[in-house]
């Protein structure tokens, strides 16, 4: 008797046929508070989308509003190695053949060809300043040429296996891009220099650089964003091993030098440097 009475209660709980209550309410009740909700959470997407449309209003397509960077930009090489480790074997032609091609790909937007009917053949060694007028956009602004054969005994053209094919690889730095950085003063152009960790000095034998003293030019700076500058072309330094230590591990660190960027510190590794491991070997 007691369980069905129970049972009872449940039904007459969930619909009371009497009252036509559903779960204890009417349905005015129902309707009242689903219009609660309904418009509580219209309120909370208005605000929301409120929220949203004021802080685009603050948001510059071209430029950003906030612009927490690090004092100096980071590094990085190419060819892109396993884990910034460049491996080969100077009598396989397999083992350098796809860091070959990833440097032909990468160099192909470099072609003096492309570069002419693109850029602009700039003065060197001053910045390339393009000031808005006011409102007004001065966009797309213009770009300066960067030709591959700057790079001379590295450009790949010259040598089309870029020195791998006789275990003197050139490497390629470049410098991250950073909206806005000025990093030199007095015509005087942030310059790579590269060297061996301690235990391998007597390893890494000498360097070439190209263009000339491993120099990033001011003419390519400041860079004004990939939406305002469209065809800019990232400045490269290329770095060849001349008579490097076969079948050893060689660790290799290239950093920038500049008289208004800061060095980089122990805290952040990669901050105006770049390390990798090279090994050439004979076999």
């Amino acid at each position: 008797m007691e369980d069905r009475k129970g049972s009872g209660e449940w039904r007459e709980f969930f619909w009371n046929p009497r009252t036509h209550e559903l779960l204890g309410r009417t349905a005015s009740s129902w309707g009242l508070i689903l219009l609660f909700y309904l418009i509580f959470y219209l309120f909370l997407a208005g605000m929301f989308a409120l929220t949203m449309y004021i802080m685009l209003l603050t948001l510059d397509d071209y430029k950003p509003t906030w612009q927490d960077r690090l004092a100096t930009p980071g590094m990085m090489i190419r060819p892109k190695g396993d884990q910034l480790e460049i491996t080969f074997s100077v009598s396989s032609t397999e083992s350098w053949d796809g860091l070959v091609t990833n440097l032909n790909s990468f160099l192909s937007s470099y072609n003096d060809s492309y570069q002419v009917q693109t850029n602009d053949n700039c003065p060197p060694d001053q910045y390339f300043i393009q000031e808005d007028s006011g409102e007004v956009r001065n966009n797309p602004k213009r770009s300066c040429q960067f030709n591959r054969t700057m790079l001379e005994d590295c450009s790949g053209i010259s040598d089309r296996f870029y020195g791998y094919n006789r275990g003197q690889p050139c490497i390629l730095i470049k410098l991250n891009r950073v909206i806005g950085m000025l990093p030199g003063k007095d015509g005087q152009s942030p310059y790579v220099i590269c060297g061996a960790k301690r235990e391998d000095s007597d390893k890494i034998g000498p360097l070439a650089y190209y263009p000339p003293n491993g120099t990033f030019n001011l003419m390519y700076y400041p860079y004004y964003g990939k939406k305002a500058q469209v065809n800019y072309t990232q400045p490269l330094v290329a770095v060849k091993f001349l008579n490097a230590s076969m079948n050893t591990d060689i660790n290799v660190e290239c950093k920038v030098t500049s008289n208004t960027l800061a060095d980089g510190s122990e805290r952040d590794k990669f901050a105006g440097r770049v390390s990798f491991k090279l090994r050439i070997n004979d076999k």
